[in-house]
């Protein structure tokens, strides 16, 4: 064998996949991969792992309100440790928990989940949204900022809410709803405002996604206003006695007085849809390579379901056309949440999956969402086998590519030794986000790739183009290929040594864009 600095990739194919190296204190443990030949590596692994981090009620970071800059920061670095420990690629971070922020806004104020008091800076001062992508990048997971398009008020909130929050600035866009604040979907200065919001993030900070969750008009509660619609909703079923109406009678009315045709329930999803498609177009008129994701209520319209599935409908209820956005190509990421058992046959997670997957005439990519957090839940506890199953079954389905869990609160605990069971198993290796080709598939540029043998591996100098996010890294020890994804921001990485296999026999890196694509394979080490 012998070191050949830079040379011409030997092949243009995708590479299947080993792990080497670390970042930033964190070393993934080397793992098998298979396919390939003693010449050539496999295809790179390509899925989507994620996990949802949740501000609202500090379910999952900061631990509590109120925390110093310094245990914020540290809640978050022991997050992204963990998150590529085990081998995710990327956080989906709640910025936007109820029209507020967790980052310095001239639009929203400070949110009461950072410091106990809306408006409230953390103290000493930071920007935790820069601070996370920053960190987040720094380990080569991806960070995909997640927005809570209609909430105002969350009924967990404590302090009063801030002058410039939008109930005050704009009290006319926004209702109340049994313990909730809602910005009004028919009001067009609140669709406004959420677009602007989320717009101004896009064009301030180098976020790989960005994100929204099942909220749109709220979840259906019973009058006089006992809040309990979403657990119900989850049980498959809800049929609220007396439901109370969303009070949007101003809006209709101007709706109808303007010549609008619509019934009213056509009139809500038209509003949504139209947030839906100007956020689409906004971003990618932005940003090109910021991918938009969607994660709705997982059980589809009634009228398109399969045999057998029943439950609530968000179609009706929260005036979410899913579908429409499928159909129409507006997002490029479906996360439903899929939060039942394979078992639980009236929404069974395979049978959903199935359905999802069939509406994606796009080829969207479909990445569904887990309730890990079910596992060790007070009722109706999820074993961690299910979860572990359920990531099974997705792999099975060729129309769905990856996953997220809600939330990292359970992959933090290692609920019934879940993390390690994924590490271990699923999760042995690390992968690529899946590349997003609608959006651009021009092949990235070669690597500028040298590299010296050390005493316990090979040291590699690396030089990535401007476009470039990732290298990806195969070496081949014995009879076995390992991987390794490496953020572009690293110029040196060492393949080790495999206690088992020895040195590496060939080494070969590649470059990955922020889409995904990936450049042909520089050859480093011959076999």
């Amino acid at each position: 064998m012998a070191l050949s600095g830079l040379m011409t990739a030997c092949t243009t194919d995708k590479p299947a996949a080993p792990v080497t190296g670390g970042a930033y204190g964190v070393t993934p443990s080397p793992a098998t991969i298979q396919g390939g030949t003693e010449t050539v590596p496999p295809v790179a692994p390509r899925e989507f792992r994620a996990a949802w981090v949740s501000t609202v009620a500090n379910i999952d970071w900061p631990s509590r309100a109120n925390l110093s800059a310094e245990k914020q920061q540290a809640e978050a670095i022991a997050i992204l440790d963990r998150a590529k420990a085990m081998n995710l690629n990327a956080i989906v971070l709640q910025v936007r928990p109820s029209a507020d922020a967790i980052y310095p806004s001239k639009l929203e104020p400070w949110t009461e989940y950072l410091s106990g008091t809306q408006g409230q800076a953390p103290q000493p001062w930071y920007d935790p949204l820069k601070f996370w992508v920053t960190q987040a990048h720094a380990r080569g997971l991806e960070l995909h900022a997640w927005f809570n398009p209609y909430r105002a008020r969350h009924a967990t909130a404590k302090s009063p809410p801030a002058h410039d929050h939008i109930s005050r600035s704009n009290p006319a866009a926004v209702k109340t709803y049994g313990r909730f604040l809602w910005m009004d979907p028919g009001e067009e200065s609140a669709s406004k405002h959420t677009l602007d919001v989320i717009l101004d993030v896009v064009r301030r900070y180098d976020i790989d996604g960005v994100h929204l969750d099942d909220y749109f008009y709220p979840y259906p509660i019973e009058a006089p206003g006992a809040s309990g619609a979403e657990t119900a909703a989850l049980d498959g079923a809800w049929a609220p006695k007396a439901e109370l109406e969303f009070p949007d009678q101003p809006a209709w009315q101007r709706y109808l007085l303007s010549g609008g045709k619509l019934d009213r329930a056509n009139w809500r999803r038209q509003n949504v849809n139209k947030l839906i498609e100007a956020m689409y177009t906004g971003i990618h008129r932005e940003k090109s390579w910021v991918r938009v994701g969607i994660s709705p209520f997982g059980i589809g319209r009634p009228d398109r379901r399969p045999k057998g599935i029943v439950g609530f409908s968000q179609y009706d209820k929260l005036y979410a056309d899913a579908e429409l956005w499928l159909a129409n190509g507006w997002l490029d990421y479906l996360s439903p949440q899929l939060y039942w058992s394979i078992a639980q046959p009236q929404q069974a997670y395979d049978v959903l999956l199935d359905y999802w997957v069939a509406q994606n005439g796009k080829r969207r990519h479909i990445w569904p969402g887990l309730l890990t957090s079910r596992i060790g839940a007070a009722t109706k506890s999820f074993p961690a086998r299910e979860i572990v199953q359920q990531i099974g079954v997705t792999r099975s389905r060729a129309g769905a590519g990856g996953h997220v869990h809600f939330s990292m609160v359970a992959l933090m605990e290692n609920r019934q030794g879940l993390t390690d069971q994924l590490k271990a198993g699923h999760y042995v290796a690390p992968a690529l986000v899946p590349a997003s080709p609608w959006l651009g598939n021009e092949t990235p540029g070669l690597p500028t790739v040298t590299a010296r043998r050390e005493g316990n591996g090979v040291a590699l100098k690396l030089t990535a183009g401007k476009s470039n996010a990732q290298y990806a890294i195969w070496s081949r020890h014995g009879g076995e290929w390992r991987f390794a994804v490496v953020p572009a921001s690293r110029a040196d990485w060492t393949v080790l040594d495999d206690a088992k296999n020895g040195p590496a026999s060939a080494v070969f890196v590649s470059a990955v864009d922020r889409l995904g694509n990936e450049s042909e394979r520089v050859t480093v080490l011959k076999p």
